[in-house]
């Protein structure tokens, strides 16, 4: 007896029909446009990966562990579906050694995390990245803010960044507690991560199982409160390196942030963590103005060791990155999108009795980089003209003998009801009606 299959996608994974698909598009198109313009270059990594190097760079009690997707090939190796395009990117770089530094990359790809779904995470998932390494320093930083700017204003979304130092965090976590160890600060920093989660009592229990005393985790909250000003005036003679680098590397891109113009749409967040361990410096989120979500659209910073150990050659390899949250931006732009029409097609054709020559005809129209479907259902007129308007096709061509026979055919602007007449020998007037 032939089994029965259950007809349903796996939990947080997608169709995406035609109206959606073309809203994806054109958040990649445009994306890619503001990227090249930047400066960056397309790149494309393996979804399939080694689990070693997928989870290489985490503790064993990092949440991010229990969301990769784990499998074995025929040879028994052990398989991991990439829950990012950071650790590829890492691994690209270090096995192309002949690569000229600085290399400035974008990526979009498919990434997997066996999470759980709400709306703007899902467990299968497109993501698009900007990654340099090769540089250090606040200016590229700097650029890589302006160019997360430019991208959303592109899609005409509002947003703002929230922006913080990993080894400001280290210093304050070790500035309040001096039994913090370099294995323990990673566990500190997850419970920090959580801030904007869970309760301020949850937080400081939290603390407290890791090893902090209850008053050196509520000293520890103070400063997380704290604005950058504050924090580099009690720190200005510090002699805490973590701390003082931390603060430092703030300053600088707070500066030029400054003189960039960029200042006003960027925010200090000492609690800001992000929760990968492989961020070294100065981190960043983005989230829209609006509220249109209140989850961040992306996130990105500096990890500046992850290329260097995976070549380990005695050389340094800085590198920062930025994330664009695609599942976000698509959730943002379709539901500004449910009440409009969407189609790619300008013209529909529709033959009657003329199908050749209606074929021909679309064939001439596409070399006016026009997009142009021709009806071949045999359906009425009035039928074809019910399809144009539930697509959204603007306009509407009918080919009958008579238009073959006096070689002109008039198009019909589904918007306005319009109709002009358009000779076969002068096609390039369309140029000005589309």
């Amino acid at each position: 007896m032939k089994k029965e299959i259950n007809l349903q996608n796996v939990k947080g994974s997608y169709d995406y029909l035609p109206k959606e698909q073309i809203i994806r598009n054109y958040i990649q198109d445009t994306l890619k446009s503001v990227f090249e313009s930047f400066g960056y270059k397309p790149l494309e990594t393996p979804i399939l990966c080694y689990y070693d190097l997928l989870a290489g760079k985490y503790d064993d009690s990092n949440d991010l562990l229990k969301e990769i997707y784990k499998l074995t090939d025929q040879g028994e190796r052990n398989l991991g579906l990439r829950y990012d395009l950071t650790v590829p990117f890492a691994k690209c770089i270090a096995m192309q050694k002949e690569l000229r530094l600085p290399f400035k990359r974008y990526e979009i790809g498919k990434v997997f995390r066996d999470g759980p779904v709400k709306t703007g995470r899902d467990r299968e998932f497109l993501q698009c990245d900007v990654d340099v390494v090769g540089l250090e320093g606040a200016p590229i930083e700097a650029e890589l803010i302006n160019l997360w700017l430019t991208g959303y204003k592109a899609l005409n979304i509002e947003v703002y960044i929230k922006y913080n130092s990993r080894n400001l965090l280290r210093g304050l976590i070790k500035e309040v507690s001096n039994n913090v160890t370099e294995n323990s600060l990673p566990l500190f920093i997850t419970v920090i991560d959580k801030m904007d989660k869970i309760t301020k009592d949850e937080l400081i229990d939290e603390l407290i199982k890791y090893g902090m005393q209850e008053k050196e985790a509520v000293r520890l909250l103070d400063y997380l409160s704290w604005d950058l000003t504050k924090l580099e005036t009690q720190f200005s003679n510090t002699t805490n390196e973590d701390l003082k680098q931390g603060l430092d590397e703030l300053t600088k891109l707070k500066t030029i942030l400054e003189q960039l113009n960029l200042s006003e749409h960027c925010i200090f967040s000492p609690s800001l963590a992000r929760g990968q361990d492989y961020y070294t410096g100065n981190i960043f989120e983005v989230y829209a103005k609006n509220n249109e979500l209140s989850c961040s659209l992306g996130g990105g910073g500096r990890y500046d060791k992850m290329i260097t150990n995976f070549i380990n050659n005695g050389s340094t390899y800085p590198a920062v990155g930025i994330s664009f949250g695609l599942s976000t931006i698509f959730e943002i732009l379709k539901s500004r999108a449910t009440k409009e029409k969407t189609s790619l097609t300008n013209i529909l054709i529709v033959p009657l009795g003329t199908t050749s020559e209606a074929l021909k005809l679309a064939n001439s129209i596409r070399a006016l980089n026009k997009n142009v479907e021709v009806d071949l259902t045999g359906k009425k007129v009035g039928k074809s003209f019910e399809y144009a308007d539930k697509e959204g096709i603007p306009f509407v061509i009918i080919l009958g003998e008579n238009e073959i026979n006096e070689q002109k055919f008039k198009i019909k602007n589904m918007i306005t009801k319009e109709e002009t007449e358009v000779s076969f020998d002068n096609l390039t007037i369309l140029n000005t009606l589309i």
